[in-house]
């Protein structure tokens, strides 16, 4: 009993000094500045603050610098002024640039399916990635033409035109080759749940990327996500882009594994198989992103399109769109590099 009441006795004692301990004692802890250093890196809306102009705010709500802060599109851009997707690229203006509304393909309206019967378009989201080279040795193989629609800056890989990466080869190889280049904005965000300003950033950021290095940008987008609405349809319309999506996509990214992708091969087989190339078309979506999609899904699709006698499009040849329709050309030093 006396052992019980001496802890007792020791715990109320701790408690009354934890109570009555003077608030400059307190100051003085040693602890407590790394506690309110460690406050202070905190970023957010549960704490509504945002990082300091160089920092990045990521995911998880923590103030710092570099990709795993500063990566899109998981940093957190309201919070995070040096957030990947709020840095502009090099390159030119392109917010002066004429848009006038050529051809027949509508601008800021939904475009699912193709008119031109006979044609197969691929179209690749989310690239460049380390991926793409051997995608785009593949479709030289096939002698196939594909669309990419290129994000400029995304899981931390840099900007698409960043020298000191391979992204700028890539991308002038894709239009050298004869493939169709599109935006799927600069740094993949969900249109709808960003503000305007943002909005802006994330089509003309791109833009002037791409215009870096060709000369010229795309009048052809995907939003990322699939997500677009009245309002925001309205803005691309403004800017004359049109609003792609597909109608077949084989969920490739969700079966990224041997064995997961075979699930894509069926679902390929299963919509492609009973088609005939004299009355029907599709508009695909994969990712050059994806592993087991570029290596293994491609080339069985390819090799299908072969055998049933479809031609590989790009989505404005799947639409009767004449080229010179796809991009608005913008003078720049380095797409002649």
């Amino acid at each position: 009993m006396k052992g019980l009441r001496c802890v007792t006795l020791l715990t109320l004692t701790a408690r009354t000094l934890q109570v009555t301990l003077p608030a400059a004692d307190l100051a003085q802890s040693p602890a407590l500045p790394a506690l309110q250093a460690r406050q202070d890196r905190r970023c957010g809306p549960e704490v509504a603050r945002s990082c300091p102009q160089a920092q990045c705010c990521s995911s998880g709500g923590w103030c710092g610098t570099g990709s795993q802060f500063c990566r899109a599109p998981t940093c957190q851009i309201d919070y995070g002024p040096s957030c990947d997707a709020n840095i502009r690229p090099e390159g030119p203006d392109t917010s002066s640039v004429p848009r006038p509304k050529v051809g027949s393909v509508p601008y800021g309206k939904a475009i699912y399916d193709c008119t031109v019967k006979g044609g197969i378009a691929l179209t690749f989201d989310d690239g460049p990635w380390n991926y793409t080279e051997d995608l785009l040795d593949l479709l030289a193989e096939y002698d196939a033409k594909a669309t990419f629609f290129v994000v400029g800056r995304n899981a931390g890989k840099g900007a698409i035109n960043d020298p000191s990466t391979p992204w700028p080869a890539l991308i002038r190889r894709m239009a050298d080759d004869g493939h169709q280049i599109a935006s799927h904005t600069w740094a993949h965000h969900k249109l709808t749940q960003i503000t305007p300003s943002q909005f802006r950033n994330q089509i003309l950021f791109n833009e002037v990327a791409l215009a870096d290095l060709l000369g010229y940008f795309p009048t052809y987008m995907r939003p990322p996500h699939s997500m677009s609405d009245a309002t925001t349809d309205g803005w691309l319309a403004e800017l004359g882009y049109h609003v792609t999506y597909f109608d077949l996509n084989t969920a490739g990214y969700l079966n990224d594994g041997p064995e997961e992708i075979k699930k894509s091969v069926g679902i390929w087989d299963g919509r492609v198989e009973p088609l005939d190339p004299a009355t029907s078309s599709l508009l695909v979506i994969e990712h050059d992103t994806v592993y087991y999609g570029v290596y293994t899904l491609v080339r069985h699709m390819l090799e299908t399109i072969k055998r049933k006698g479809f031609r590989t499009v790009t989505v404005g040849e799947c639409l009767g769109d004449p080229k010179e329709n796809w991009y608005r050309e913008v003078s720049s030093r380095n797409a002649e590099e």
